[in-house]
């Protein structure tokens, strides 16, 4: 309790700071003095609310509701709260530290025991009080005096006392970052994980950092996640390392279970020496007496977790929910330590930890350790970096802000561990399997380039029908591509889609230089194409001796559509492709420039034919064959009547129109079709190298693409298999009319030949306009021609065309936009060899959307 003298009062940043007084004692003036008119929240004006009287005591139950209400609000958004309220009675007082409790901060007491006569004279000035009985003063006086030695036994932090108006006038109140705010300190940072004795490692590993004898030469800090002791052969060791860094400045530390335990130990009380902790307390014993005082001190002075870089980074021991960030109670220290268990144990006997991670939709990146895994992985901004280095795992860092994994194998299994290094974990390199929970019902799937995008209950459903029904193997499909919006409605007579509107938009955007490539008229494949059987196994937990070699252990990759089926349903024929393509990817040495022994690829599989077949003879086929049975007779008979000198008006020559529409209609579509027998005419154009082993090729600049894919091109047709198809293309400048006009001009060319149209991308692939938002990865410019299959055969009349002008594409652009956040956000979990359902979690996503309501025709 604060001396009666002191002038400066402490108060925590965040916490609940509750003024204590009789009436008349000047809880309300302190309180306008020292805190923001927001901040304080008055039982009288709450009482006022509710009753229209200030001094309507009959009101109070429903008043005291209200100001708990709003407190609680205040408090939940991280707001520092006063409440001025007599606050006398240890009931009232009760339930506001109840209230702080909820909320993880700390409740402070500012109490205000003024004499009697100074309340009495106080309450006589002011018209609403001066009738008061001078019995209710003495009562609250009363009540506090019987309960204000109990303050902290209360739950206070902290109590200050002030007890003259003269003490009053002169208190200043100080306002305190909470212990575990560290978030001026922007770093560099390199995270250490889960240590446990193995000095030898950590000295090794903070060598690889570049630290000399515990100090970086470029000013970086180390920051532990605790478990420093226990298990490993030098807990001393560990400890004299990282409390020299600690207090010479060079590091940061927050406790692990194993350290509180030993903490317990040391300050006398009786634990279960189990775990390690026998090892550490025996290999203390032979350490000075002075270091066991050192490190008793250490360990009492750690804090539950740090919040860093401005808030960005979150460093604690067993992983924190956001709404334990920057808070402080008990609740929020025993999860920083523990975290949370199901209450369940494993068939080893251990607690079986609740998957937080897994529901983690907070901005700051969490650090934490703990649950051993055998290898990191990011799983929504959070991270594990215990790997089980006693265990005879690897000792492992982060470097932040750079996001960089550094680690250092172990010298030897130091310590048995009661159940293997295990996967079910999230951050496992497999993780755990498949699971219904993680696709059913409505979903919040966080992005790193656009935030949070939601999945709708009844798209998820639809999405599981299809992936569930028609699917490839999932986990032969890492990826989904997404939808494609179509250039903005084109003014130019005659066209309803027209380059000129996309060279506009990304010059608007801020893009300078656009690619422009033929669109191919086939379906839409994604390619998973392993170096042999082995990778698949290894990588994607499928494979066996491939079909094409004769064996029938699995397949060695997929290719499938848009929605995940499988483009062909014979695997042997899966295989050809995939054998064809493997072999294309060796010749032109692929395989050791991108490092990897697998490789996924976007492109279109020709002809349309070859998925669409059902299409093409329902809906195509049949508009062909009734214009040609209808009409030649109708022409023939009206140019039979004006023959005879019937006036047939404008009849005849709109039925000719119409007809030459039709004729059109059907010479479009055919383009697209033909026969195809096994892979005897089949054609894959590849236009996007997805990923390699460890990487997201995603960003890279679609000129080196194009260059990658050239040479596979090359390599087909030196070997003679005819499968791929090379994509042409033009480079445009945005800003420059003539580079604008040959792009143009380019797609002229194309549609007039009978293409479908062009594709325009950004150059550099992945954009953001001048305001920081991402901008469509390509935008489809169709041509007139094509556009007559999708809009029907007569959609360029006039008439017609300004109808379809109206059109909306809002909502296919967000759509676009979603999809392929969601795209680029499962290649990045895939390049971190996160584990499958990790993955699988963004391409359900995109296979969700895809069911929402838009028109398909844009």
């Amino acid at each position: 309790m604060t001396s009666t003298g002191n002038r400066v009062l402490p108060v925590t940043d965040l916490s609940l700071v509750v003024l204590v007084g009789a009436t008349g004692s000047g809880k309300s003036t302190f309180a306008r003095r020292h805190f923001k008119p927001t901040e304080v929240i008055s039982s009288d004006y709450c009482r006022g609310l509710v009753s229209d009287d200030e001094n309507d005591q009959s009101a109070s139950r429903d008043a005291f509701d209200v100001l708990h209400y709003i407190a609680g609000k205040r408090l939940a958004a991280g707001r520092l709260t006063v409440v001025d309220a007599t606050s006398v009675q240890a009931e009232a007082r009760r339930g506001l530290v109840r209230l702080a409790r909820e909320h993880d901060v700390l409740p402070i007491a500012i109490v205000l025991d003024m004499p009697e006569e100074v309340c009495a004279e106080r309450n006589a000035t002011r018209p609403d009080r001066a009738g008061l009985p001078r019995a209710v003063i003495q009562r609250h006086r009363r009540d506090l005096r019987r309960s204000l030695r109990g303050l902290e036994r209360e739950g206070f932090r902290k109590v200050h006392v002030l007890r003259t108006p003269e003490e009053a006038e002169a208190a200043e109140v100080v306002r305190e970052k909470r212990f575990n705010d560290l978030t001026h300190l922007t770093g560099p940072f390199d995270i250490i994980g889960d240590i446990h004795g193995c000095s030898s490692e950590l000295e090794t590993l903070l060598g690889k950092l570049g630290y000399e004898d515990g100090v970086h030469p470029e000013g970086r800090t180390a920051v532990f996640v605790g478990d420093l002791v226990d298990r490993g052969p030098d807990s001393p060791g560990v400890l004299r390392r990282v409390m020299g860094m600690v207090g010479s400045g060079n590091a940061l530390c927050v406790p692990g279970n194993h350290e509180n335990k030993l903490g317990r130990h040391l300050k006398g009380s009786k634990v279960q020496q189990t775990h390690g902790l026998a090892e550490t307390i025996e290999q203390l014993g032979r350490e000075p007496e002075e270091f066991v005082q050192e490190v008793r001190e250490f360990i009492r002075g750690l804090v539950s977790h740090y919040v860093l870089d401005g808030g960005k980074l979150v460093v604690c021991h067993a992983g924190l929910p956001e709404k334990y960030h920057g808070r402080t109670s008990g609740r929020v220290r025993s999860h920083a330590l523990y975290g949370e268990t199901t209450g369940e144990t494993d068939e080893f006997g251990l607690p079986v930890r609740y998957p937080w991670a897994e529901e983690y939709r907070g901005k700051a990146v969490v650090v934490y350790g703990h649950t051993p895994v055998p290898n990191t992985a990011w799983i929504n901004n959070t991270i594990c970096l215990d790997t089980g280095a006693v265990f005879g795992g690897k000792m492992t860092a982060l470097r932040w802000p750079e996001r960089e994994l550094v680690d250092v194998p172990a010298e030897k299994v130091w310590y048995e561990p009661a159940r293997p290094l295990a996967t079910e974990a999230p951050g496992g390199h497999d993780g755990r399997p498949l699971d219904l929970g993680d696709v059913h019902g409505r979903r919040i799937v966080e992005t790193r380039h656009l935030g949070n995008v939601t999945v709708r209950e009844e798209n998820a459903a639809a999405a599981l029908e299809v992936m569930s029904r028609f699917a490839v193997d999932p986990r032969l499909v890492p990826y989904l591509p997404p939808t494609m919006a179509p250039t903005a409605t084109s003014n130019e007579s005659g066209y309803l889609e027209h380059p000129a509107e996309a060279f506009a938009q990304y010059r608007k955007d801020g893009i300078a230089q656009v690619v422009c490539e033929e669109k191919h008229m086939g379906s839409r494949a994604t390619v998973l194409v392993c170096k042999d059987a082995e990778a698949a196994r290894a990588r994607f937990g499928a494979g066996g001796a491939s079909h094409a070699e004769g064996g029938g252990g699995g397949p060695t990759g997929s290719v499938y559509t848009r929605t995940g089926r499988p483009f062909f349903q014979d695997p042997e024929v899966t295989e050809e492709v995939l054998a064809r393509l493997r072999g294309a990817i060796t010749d032109a040495g692929l395989w050791e420039e991108l490092a990897t022994d697998w490789l996924l690829l976007d492109g279109e599989l020709l002809p349309w034919s070859l998925k669409s077949t059902g299409l093409l003879r329902n809906q195509y086929a049949a508009v062909g064959a009734a214009s040609r049975a209808v009409f030649p007779d109708a022409l023939a008979a009206l140019a039979a009547a004006t023959g005879r000198g019937i006036d047939t008006g404008d009849l005849l020559a709109r039925q000719r129109d119409r007809a030459a529409d039709a004729e059109r209609f059907t010479d479009a579509y055919r383009r697209y079709c033909w026969t195809t027998d096994g892979l005897d005419g089949v054609r894959f154009a590849p236009f996007q190298l997805l990923a390699a082993a460890g990487r997201s090729l995603a960003a890279v600049p679609h000129d080196e693409q194009l260059f990658w894919l050239d040479r596979l091109v090359a390599a087909d047709e030196a070997a003679g298999t005819g499968l791929l198809r090379r994509t042409g293309r033009i480079l445009v400048d945005t800003a420059d009319e003539d580079s604008v006009r040959a792009g143009t001009d380019w797609w002229l060319e194309l549609t007039a030949a009978g293409g479908e149209g062009m594709v325009v991308k950004p150059l550099q692939a992945y954009a953001r306009d001048g305001k920081g938002r991402l901008v469509q990865p390509g935008v489809k410019v169709r041509g007139r021609e094509y556009l007559r299959i999708i809009y029907g055969p007569e959609y360029t009349r006039p008439e017609q065309l300004e109808k379809l002008r109206g059109r909306f594409l809002g909502h296919k652009r967000s759509l676009a936009l979603r999809e392929y956040a969601l795209g680029l956000e499962a290649l990045d979990r895939l390049a971190g060899e996160e584990p499958l359902w990790r993955v699988h979690e963004a391409v359900f996503a995109v296979l969700a959307l895809e069911s929402e309501p838009v028109d398909p025709r844009l």
